[in-house]
C-alpha cells in the first residue's frame, strides 16, 4: 500500500471493527435466548407427596431446575434470602404460594413463576406469588445496580488511555498513585449517583463507595500495567476483559442460571459480578456473601498490583539499557509529538458501551 496515511486509517480501524465483533458476539450470546440452567428451586414440605411433587417438577423440567425439598416455609425463605434459591413453591390444595426475591434478580423470578403457574393452574387454584426481598420503589427491577457498574467502568477504563498514555513520561509509581486516586473518584461519582441522584440506594453509601473505589482501582491498575506492553491496543484488550466478558457475566440482567455455562461459570469470579453481588448483599440482604464478593474483588486489586509492578520493572529495564547504549539510542525528537497523537487516538477509541 503506497499511501502512508490511508495505511495508518485503515490500521486504525481495525480496533472498531473487532469492537463490533466482540460485542456482538458477547451480548447476543450472552443475553439474546436465556434459558435456565439448573435453576435451583424449592418446595417445602417433607410428605411423601410433596416429595413425588418435586420429583414430578424435576423430571418434566430435567436439567432446567435444580429441585429441592425444605421443611418449612421459613427454611425457605431463608434460602431465599442467602441466594441459594431463585424460588419456593409452597404447595396447597387451596391457596399454593411461590416465594421470590426479585432483588436478587427480577428475571430469576420471572423464569419460576413461568415455571410453576401452570403447576397451580392445573390444580384450578390461582398462584400466591410473595416477594421476600423486594428492590426500592426507585429500582423496580432491581436492575439500578447493573447500569451503575456501567458507569462504574467506562469512568474506569476510559481513564486508563490518559493516565498510560498522557502519563507515560511518568514513574510507574507515579501513574498507580494516580490511579487509586482516580479510583476513588470514580467510587464517589458511583455512590453519588446510586444515592442522592437516583436513590438505587437509602443506606449504606460509604460501603458502597468502598467497593465502587475497590473495583475501579483494579480495572485502573490492570490497564495502566497493560498500557506499556500493549500501548493503542490497550482500548481494545480493555474493553474485552471489563466490557463484553464483564457486563454480560455479571448478573445485573440476568442471572447465571439463565445464561449459558460459559457466562454463567464467569460470574463465579469475574470483578464485575464481584461489585454487583456485593452490592446486593449490602443493600438488600444484609451483608450475607458479601465478604466472598469483597474478596473477588481484592483479587482483581492484587492482579492490577501485580500487572503494574511487572510493568515498572520492565520500563526500567529498558531504561538502563538505553542509557547504557549511549546517546544514539536516545528517543527521537519526534517522539512527544507521536505520544500525544497517540494519545489523541486513544482517546477517541475509548467508547461506553
Amino acid at each position: 500500500m503506497r499511501s502512508p496515511a490511508l495505511r495508518h486509517v485503515l490500521t486504525h480501524l481495525i480496533t472498531p471493527l473487532l469492537m463490533c465483533i466482540g460485542m456482538g458476539l458477547a451480548y447476543m450470546g450472552a443475553f439474546v435466548t436465556p434459558e435456565p440452567h439448573h435453576l435451583p428451586v424449592a418446595v417445602v414440605g417433607t410428605t411423601p407427596k410433596a416429595k413425588v411433587f418435586a420429583q414430578t417438577v424435576k423430571d418434566t423440567a430435567g436439567d432446567k431446575l435444580d429441585v429441592r425439598t425444605v421443611a418449612t416455609r421459613a427454611d425457605a425463605v431463608h434460602l431465599l434470602t442467602s441466594r441459594d434459591v431463585t424460588g419456593a413453591y409452597v404447595p396447597s390444595a387451596r391457596a399454593p404460594e411461590l416465594l421470590v426475591a426479585t432483588a436478587a434478580s427480577d428475571t430469576g423470578a420471572t423464569a419460576v413463576e413461568k415455571v410453576f403457574t401452570p403447576v397451580a393452574a392445573r390444580e384450578g387454584v390461582p398462584l400466591k406469588v410473595t416477594d421476600v426481598a423486594a428492590p426500592v420503589a426507585d429500582d423496580p427491577t432491581g436492575q439500578g445496580l447493573f447500569f451503575l457498574l456501567v458507569a462504574v467502568s467506562i469512568g474506569s477504563y476510559a481513564s486508563v488511555a490518559a493516565l498510560g498514555a498522557a502519563g507515560a513520561a511518568l514513574a510507574m509509581r507515579v501513574r498507580a498513585l494516580l490511579a487509586l486516586g482516580v479510583a476513588a473518584v470514580v467510587g464517589g461519582i458511583g455512590a453519588l449517583l446510586a444515592g442522592p441522584v437516583f436513590h438505587l440506594a437509602h443506606h449504606d453509601l460509604a460501603g458502597l463507595w468502598g467497593m465502587a473505589s475497590l473495583y475501579s482501582a483494579g480495572i485502573l491498575l490492570i490497564g495502566v500495567g497493560l498500557h506499556t506492553f500493549l500501548k493503542r491496543w490497550t482500548t481494545l484488550t480493555m474493553m474485552v476483559l471489563f466490557v463484553m466478558l464483564n457486563f454480560t457475566s455479571s448478573g445485573g440482567l440476568f442471572r447465571p442460571e439463565l445464561q449459558n455455562g460459559f457466562f454463567g461459570a464467569l460470574h463465579a469470579f469475574w470483578n464485575g459480578a464481584g461489585l454487583v453481588e456485593g452490592a446486593r448483599s449490602l443493600l438488600y440482604f444484609d451483608g450475607d456473601g458479601l465478604a466472598r464478593t469483597v474478596w473477588t474483588l481484592v483479587a482483581w486489586l492484587l492482579a492490577g498490583v501485580l500487572v503494574t509492578a511487572v510493568a515498572a520493572l520492565y520500563e526500567r529495564t529498558r531504561a538502563a539499557r538505553r542509557e547504557a547504549a549511549g546517546p544514539e539510542a536516545a528517543p527521537a525528537a519526534s517522539e512527544p509529538r507521536e505520544a500525544e497523537d497517540e494519545v489523541e487516538e486513544e482517546v477517541e477509541e475509548t467508547v461506553g458501551v
